[in-house]
């Protein structure tokens, strides 16, 4: 591991923190215009790409406790984004998947957040985007995080 420079401060850690910190302010104020929060908008997109799982799977692969799961579930179900149904396997389950209206959501999210995305990135090439690409997901996977979600790290 290379030994930091004396005539330069290491400064990337708090440059991605400040970053990080203005992408997901921006981002909720996007959000926000659909009527939905960050956490709206994860649920959505993991319920998109994972159609029937259940309340349990969503929690453990957000990092929440399931108790954490069941109002964000209620909110997203009393906006006809969610439906929730019993498992046919697990009676003591239930099953998860977006409505009509959830699907069209998140093909509007999905505008939302290329547009984000290519707000925030504007100042680099198309080579640039793609090193800083893989780049961070190297430090992503080295911190052992899930490049397509946030989860709660407190818990």
């Amino acid at each position: 591991m290379a030994t930091p420079s004396p005539n330069r401060p290491q400064r990337t850690a708090f440059l991605l923190s400040q970053l990080g910190a203005l992408a997901s302010s921006r981002f909720a104020e996007r959000t926000k215009s659909l009527g939905l929060t960050p956490s709206d908008a994860g649920t959505l997109r993991l319920l998109g790409r994972n159609p029937g799982m259940s309340q349990r799977s969503l929690a453990d692969r957000l990092g929440a406790v399931p108790s954490r799961i069941v109002p964000l579930i209620d909110s997203l179900e009393t906006r006809g984004l969610v439906e929730r149904t019993r498992s046919s396997t697990d009676r003591r389950n239930y099953e998860l998947k977006l409505t009509p209206n959830g699907t069209a959501m998140l093909g509007r999210l999905r505008a939302v957040a290329a547009d984000h995305e290519a707000e925030l990135l504007q100042a680099l090439s198309q080579e640039q985007l793609e090193q800083l690409q893989a780049l961070l997901i190297l430090v992503a996977e080295g911190n052992g995080l899930d490049k397509d979600l946030h989860r709660e790290l407190g818990r």
